[in-house]
């Protein structure tokens, strides 16, 4: 069985970070993608998918297809995106073994990296708030696995993430 691993959150959370960390070495290597790599349509375009949910949507399951048709045994793909767009998709291939896990940090932490350590002030508004909070209710009602970025170094959430995979270990690092 293949393992796809899909980190989600939202921004600040640490998805990229993380995904950066983990692509440093075996056996994530070459097996790491970014789902915004399959290149973000502008506003206007995204009309055609029905707007930014409906692009959301598309390229969530875009990506499983893409993943399912690999052949290695492992990959990880990092994103903004809903579980339920994904979930419909991995169920379509059941020689898959998912792990979709959840990176959430509190909201003065995501305010925090966003605007002082980011630059993207803009991002760091209420609506990325009740967009964490969305995300991690789906998390919730889903029972998907949840590490909570808040108070850990870089290094502690990677072996968090190696852990509920069941995959190495590690330590050291800031998000």
């Amino acid at each position: 069985m293949r393992r796809l691993v899909i980190l989600i959150g939202a921004s600040g959370a640490g998805k990229t970070a993380v995904a950066e960390k983990l692509e440093e070495r075996p056996p994530w290597a070459g097996h790491t993608h970014y789902f915004d790599s399959i290149g973000v349509p502008s506003a206007r375009e995204m009309a055609s998918y029905g707007g930014g949910e409906g692009w959301q949507r598309w390229a969530s399951e875009e990506w499983v297809k893409r993943l399912a048709g690999l052949e290695s045994p492992l990959e990880l793909l990092e994103g903004q995106t809903r579980p339920s767009f994904l979930m419909p998709e991995l169920a379509r291939h059941p020689d898959l073994d998912p792990t979709i896990l959840l990176l959430d940090c509190s909201p003065a932490v995501r305010r925090h990296r966003l605007a002082e350590l980011r630059g993207q002030a803009e991002l760091a508004d209420p609506r990325m708030d009740a967009w964490a909070a969305y995300l991690r209710g789906q998390a919730d009602a889903l029972g998907l696995p949840v590490i909570d970025t808040t108070d850990l170094t870089l290094d502690e959430v990677v072996a968090e993430v190696e852990s509920v995979v069941g995959i190495g270990d590690v330590a050291g690092d800031s998000l």
